[in-house]
């Protein structure tokens, strides 16, 4: 099912399908720039530290690239 919305709340971040159902919640990290880059309709991407990590709709880490 595709990623409707990704929504950061704290150190979560809230993955929701089409309809707005809750799909999967990922950590968002705790420091000052860590935290959502952005989403499609079927990944979602998230800032910890110095790297960028890239997530499917089940919350599944699907790759990882050094943040500038």
């Amino acid at each position: 099912m595709a990623i409707g919305n990704a929504v950061q709340r704290g150190a979560f971040i809230y993955v929701y399908n089409e309809r707005g159902q809750q799909i999967t919640m990922i950590p968002a990290g705790s420091g000052a720039n860590d935290g959502l880059t952005g989403y499609t309709s079927s990944t979602v991407n998230v800032r910890r530290d110095a790297f960028i990590y890239t997530y499917n709709e089940r919350g599944q880490q699907i790759g990882m690239t050094p943040a500038r």
